[in-house]
């Protein structure tokens, strides 16, 4: 996964895990992207906000990934929003219905407070 397709940041924010994800989740990428975004939570029960302010592309490798952490938080009966998602990337969400079983919010603030 090249840093020009995928780019992923993790802070942490009043006991929130918050990953930013910008650049495409694409191709062969998407199975590196899922490594590495499930390297990053591993071992962590904090709650996770996935900002996707940046995002401008992702393939369904990309949203499967999404999909199996929100199952994973609710597993483990911990939190878990999207924020910051582009009128594209929102469609998306619409479309495949993950509006519907994962929280979608329009900025960082409102999905931190949502998730705390």
């Amino acid at each position: 996964m090249s840093d020009a397709e995928v780019k992923i940041q993790v802070d942490q924010s009043e006991g929130v895990l918050i990953i930013s994800i910008s650049g495409e989740i694409k191709g062969l990428g998407g199975r590196e992207f899922h490594r590495a975004i499930f390297q990053k939570i591993q071992r962590q029960d904090l709650p996770i906000v996935l900002d996707l302010e940046g995002l401008t592309y992702i393939s369904s490798m990309g949203l499967r990934s999404i999909l199996l952490i929100a199952k994973r938080q609710q597993e483990n009966k911990v939190k878990f929003a999207v924020c910051s998602l582009s009128r594209p990337m929102r469609e998306i969400f619409e479309i495949t219905c993950f509006d519907r079983v994962m929280s979608v919010l329009d900025s960082r603030s409102e999905a931190i407070a949502a998730v705390t």
